[in-house]
């Protein structure tokens, strides 16, 4: 029999298509009526295919009685209730690994464009500032910062990897000290007041959500810059726009925020954050690969009941 499987979104068409042609697919972002829905269909669906940033709601699962499985698009699961999955027996997995290079690229881009102003040097070169009223103001070098990442996991270890070449001072906070030559600080705090730079790249979910508050960003200072490649939920962004309307900080680049895409419009008004819309792993190489992957576990589990990177 062919299994029925719930897609909450297009995770790529070419892939999409693959899980078309192989099971009973069906979109729920294109069901008008999702109550009818899962009257007719509820009890059919044993797969889910999702992402991080769509998750699964708790209303959709309890519509689902006989529901095995979710692969998701992504590597964040904080939208996905685990307890509640290892409860029912469902399992879960996500697309770690293949979007680790480029999500620490972008962190490194994040980075040197916001301490060198990359956006406002392009806009006084284009808008013809520079040919006005000369050169923009000094910017500030990456060499001989002290570099604080939070959460030293897959990512984290390789922001580290490329950021030494840029000559900065490592220093990291996590949940376990790693088996690494950097510099662990036992509070959030003391790395914070220790670095100039505070690079975010820990998992989202409870454990996390508001960790960089206003005491943390005080501690991190005015020289200090903030760049979030993580989640949008692990800064108090209100402490964060007030922070840098108030020069509390001297900057931040974030690639992810509290509720995407809608984002708070006084970033808009900021000259010293750079905004880059949750896009650290919008390579066409890395969609693939994760697309790939979420069809390959899709496979995997309707093929021998096992899923490649499973989180539960």
């Amino acid at each position: 029999m062919t299994r029925s499987v719930l897609a909450m979104l297009d995770v790529r068409p070419a892939y999409t298509a693959m899980m078309a042609e192989r099971y009973d697919l069906h979109r729920l972002d294109q069901v008008a009526d999702k109550s009818a829905f899962f009257d007719e269909m509820g009890s059919k669906i044993t797969a889910v295919v999702t992402s991080a940033r769509f998750g699964l709601p708790a209303e959709v699962m309890d519509r689902l009685p006989n529901l095995e499985v979710i692969t998701s698009f992504g590597v964040g699961y904080d939208l996905i209730d685990l307890d509640a999955c290892q409860a029912r027996g469902i399992r879960v997995s996500i697309t770690p690994d293949v979007l680790t290079d480029d999500v620490a690229d972008t962190a490194i881009m994040l980075m040197h464009a916001t301490l060198r102003q990359l956006v406002h040097g392009d806009d006084w070169a284009r808008s013809g500032k520079w040919a006005e009223n000369g050169p923009m103001a000094m910017t500030r070098s990456v060499r001989g910062k002290k570099l604080g990442i939070v959460g030293l996991g897959r990512i984290g270890k390789e922001i580290a990897l490329r950021a030494a070449p840029s000559g900065v001072e490592i220093g990291y906070f996590g949940r376990s000290r790693k088996a690494v030559d950097y510099a662990f600080f036992e509070s959030l705090i003391e790395l914070a007041d220790w670095a100039d730079i505070l690079m975010l790249s820990c998992p989202g979910g409870d454990a996390t959500k508001g960790i960089i508050d206003a005491q943390v960003l005080s501690a991190l200072g005015s020289n200090g810059f903030l760049i979030n490649v993580a989640r949008g939920s692990v800064v108090d962004e209100p402490a964060l726009i007030a922070a840098l309307q108030r020069k509390v900080i001297a900057g931040a680049g974030l690639d992810v925020f509290y509720n995407e895409p809608k984002i708070d419009p006084a970033f808009a008004g900021l000259d010293n954050v750079i905004l880059y819309p949750h896009a650290a792993s919008g390579t066409v190489e890395t969609r693939d690969a994760m697309g790939q992957l979420v069809v390959d576990n899709l496979n995997a589990w309707d093929d021998r009941g096992e899923l490649i990177t499973p989180i539960v």
